[in-house]
């Protein structure tokens, strides 16, 4: 049987959020099978529980938000696309604010902090939607087209084309593919870092967003070149950065997805859409799981080793 996955033992952060600047606790706490990913707002006079599913997600600008009772989180991607790179499928995540901490910008914090507590396999299967048909949404004409689409498919792959007319990322790569069966998540995708320009840094301050953001946190250009002195961490870092906001996005589902997924320009809000309209059409998909580990995709049988 391919078995569902929690943490050994609990594991702490401490940053600040992205957009809000404001510091928080993170602590992140083995589930029982059947959990699912649940995210409880401690700081609260009464602590709040959001568990992670398409339909908790209430705000998509700039981030993706979820929310249940009044309480909201935002920016859970990085940390979902660990989650999803890892395979855990049930986890308590106690958060002492609003909003996530963005660390260093990637998942790779996340994924360390997940490793280091362990991964706990349970006495329960692991279960899967399985995409049975093409399920696409589309925004848009010509230059301003965007889609993102789901495929059937034996596996998790992951393909994202973006489109930014600057020379620093037309110097690296605008697409990116990656198959979680063949492919290393902590590798290949976990370090890759937001970005952002620092024409829309006044604009979104003025607005009260990216007030935590900075060098230490984010990939920064001007109108020419990227400003960190480290340069990039990978080839099309940018792009990479595309496939982790994804596979956090899509793994807001709640459950890992068996399909390729394919987008031109998505973004959070699109992600979240496709996921909508693949849950309601009741024939494009089913729940799955495996009596044996050499039936299911690779990717999924063995827990990711440490770096």
């Amino acid at each position: 049987m391919l078995q569902q996955r929690t943490l050994k033992t609990l594991t702490r952060a401490v940053g600040v959020g992205l957009h809000s600047g404001q510091r928080v606790e993170l602590t992140l706490r083995p589930a029982a099978a059947d959990t699912g990913i649940v995210f409880r707002r401690t700081d609260l006079p009464e602590p709040v529980d959001i568990p992670i599913n398409a339909e908790a997600v209430v705000d998509t600008r700039m981030a993706s938000t979820i929310g249940a009772g009044g309480a909201k989180v935002h920016t859970v991607e990085h940390l979902m696309s660990a989650c999803a790179g890892l395979g855990i499928d049930n986890l308590y995540i106690d958060i002492t604010a609003e909003e996530v901490p963005i660390l260093d910008g990637s998942s790779a914090s996340f994924v360390f902090l997940l490793q280091s507590a362990g991964i706990e396999l349970q006495k329960a299967p692991k279960r899967f939607i399985r995409v049975l048909r093409p399920v696409e949404v589309r925004e848009g004409e010509g230059s301003q087209l965007k889609w993102a689409r789901l495929e059937p498919y034996h596996g998790f792959r992951l393909r994202f084309e973006i489109d930014f007319a600057h020379p620093a990322v037309d110097s690296t790569g605008q697409s990116v593919e990656f198959d979680l069966g063949e492919g290393n998540y902590a590798r290949d995708i976990a370090r890759a870092r937001t970005f952002g320009f620092t024409r829309d840094v006044e604009m979104l301050r003025a607005s009260g967003r990216a007030l935590g953001g900075g060098l230490d946190n984010a990939i920064v250009m001007d109108d020419y070149k990227v400003l960190n002195a480290d340069g990039l961490r990978y080839d099309a870092e940018f792009a990479r950065h595309k496939i982790l906001d994804a596979m956090g996005d899509l793994y807001l589902v709640g459950r890992p997805l068996l399909a390729a997924y394919s987008a031109h320009r998505s973004g959070h809000a699109m992600n979240n859409q496709l996921l909508r309209a693949l849950l309601a059409q009741q024939d494009a998909w089913e729940l799955v799981s495996f009596d044996s580990e050499r039936l299911a995709p690779r990717g999924f049988a063995q827990p990711l080793r440490a770096w």
